[in-house]
């Protein structure tokens, strides 16, 4: 006999509490093995697939796709040791009835199952698995043109969609999908009716509004990625004392080493992956710029090892994934992790352990066609080295004017761990392995 079994949401780590659900990747009645990823959600720190550690039927799904939950909040039911499916484990074989593999996360480690904790039944959509029958077939798209029912007689459950980017159309614009007719197979919504319902509400004659709706403007939820982002930018603000300097450097001999070095057949070296080093070669003579500071102790901590934060730029928001230990990596090795982070930031794919415990970042802001800027620090970071774009210019060469390749660099400094004049050693010693990268062997 199949024993149910809930699934909640479970810790996620990092001071955690709460996700939002982004992308339900199984339905009611779907068989799962164990381990086999369920949903997908958004956290302040990264987007994650969630496995489920029992393998069954799923017989029930909680929460709708923008629902954020809590963690505790029940996920799934999974009908274990089913007659009709069979639980089975990650290569086919049969799993224990009403057991699981006891993880929670992929690369998060296992722990046994959260304590039960009170459901918070207001936030959450129960989608059991009895399907309604499907709407028929319609020509075109149509609106419900009945008034809205009470929340407590709203439709429930998943509603059949053609693809998740057909979904977040639809939560973009605000399209009630409940209120639409599909026509795809069985009632599916495709693209062009949710197009098709915008259409609709865009001929429509405007409903009276209060008199202050049109000044409050488009309300954007800060939360998730963004809104860590918002909160650690706020905090660096408040807290740290940041002064800046900076500095133009004719940047001609670092971009000729660097075509050197690509025209030898090894695997190509990137420029960024060139400036990590100089930063790793600059921290080693101004420590003091890789450390932060203790408030309740009252003490600067400088660390022993770099490493190196960078800054990028994705469709969630600015993350700043962390190339660890860069002071041991040569210039192959910053390269590859640089791409693999950056792909990784890009496919919202980046773990906590990813975005946390950096000492230094690297800013290349130059990648928006900017010269200069003044960034946050990263907190509680004691410092960031900020790179423009490198662009030809006139500059003075050897005692005559040349069309040189010139970058500003900039360094923001907590000026609680140093004063300007290690500030200005700090980037002056940068400059000068940009314009000489000959400089970097005494320390190779």
């Amino acid at each position: 006999m199949a024993q149910v079994l809930e699934f909640k949401l479970p810790d996620l780590g990092e001071g955690l509490t709460e996700a939002e659900i982004v992308r339900w990747l199984v339905a009611v009645g779907d068989v799962v093995a164990i381990d086999q990823p369920v949903v997908e959600v958004e956290t302040a720190k990264a987007m994650v697939e969630v496995p489920c550690p029992y393998g069954g039927v799923v017989t029930a799904r909680y929460g709708e796709e923008g629902t954020e939950l809590p963690v505790g909040a029940p996920l799934i039911t999974v009908a274990v040791g089913s007659p009709d499916a069979a639980a089975v484990g990650p290569a086919g074989e049969p799993a224990a009835e009403a057991e699981g593999s006891g993880n929670v996360l992929v690369g998060y480690g296992t722990q046994a199952p959260a304590r039960r904790r009170r459901r918070v039944r207001t936030q959450l959509t129960v989608a059991n698995g009895t399907a309604p029958a499907a709407p028929a077939p319609a020509p075109a798209p149509t609106l419900t043109p009945e008034p809205a029912a009470p929340e407590s007689l709203a439709p429930q459950g998943p509603v059949p969609v053609i693809s998740p980017l057909v979904r977040k159309l639809a939560r973009d614009n605000g399209v009630d999908l409940h209120a639409l007719r599909g026509t795809g197979p069985d009632g599916l919504i495709l693209r062009a009716d949710v197009e098709a319902a915008l259409r609709v509400e865009a001929t429509a004659p405007p409903t009276t509004a209060p008199p202050t709706a049109a000044s409050e403007g488009t309300r954007i939820p800060l939360k998730g990625v963004r809104g860590a982002v918002a909160e650690k930018l706020s905090r660096s603000r408040r807290e740290i004392p940041d002064a800046t300097c900076w500095v133009d450097a004719d940047a001609t001999e670092l971009l000729r080493a660097r075509a050197a070095m690509n025209a030898t057949g090894a695997p190509k070296i990137s420029l960024v992956a060139l400036l990590a080093r100089i930063c790793a070669a600059a921290l080693a003579r101004f420590p003091e710029l890789n450390s932060y500071v203790d408030t309740e102790a009252r003490e600067v901590v400088q660390l022993p090892g770099v490493h190196l934060g960078f800054a990028a730029q994705t469709e969630r928001g600015l993350v700043v994934p962390v190339v660890r230990d860069a002071h041991t990596r040569d210039a192959e090795s910053l390269t590859a992790e640089f791409a693999r982070l950056t792909e990784a930031a890009r496919a919202g794919r980046l773990t906590p352990g990813e975005l946390t415990g950096g000492t230094f970042t690297l800013n290349n802001y130059g990648v928006f066609g900017v010269d200069g800027s003044t960034p946050i620090i990263n907190h509680p970071e004691a410092a960031m080295l900020g790179v423009g774009r490198i662009v030809p210019k006139p500059w003075v060469h050897e005692g005559e004017l040349a069309v040189r390749q010139v970058v500003q660099l900039s360094l923001t400094f907590d000026h609680r761990v140093c004063d300007g004049g290690t500030a200005g050693g700090f980037l002056r010693y940068v400059a000068d392995c940009v314009e000489q990268p000959a400089v970097l062997l005494r320390t190779v």
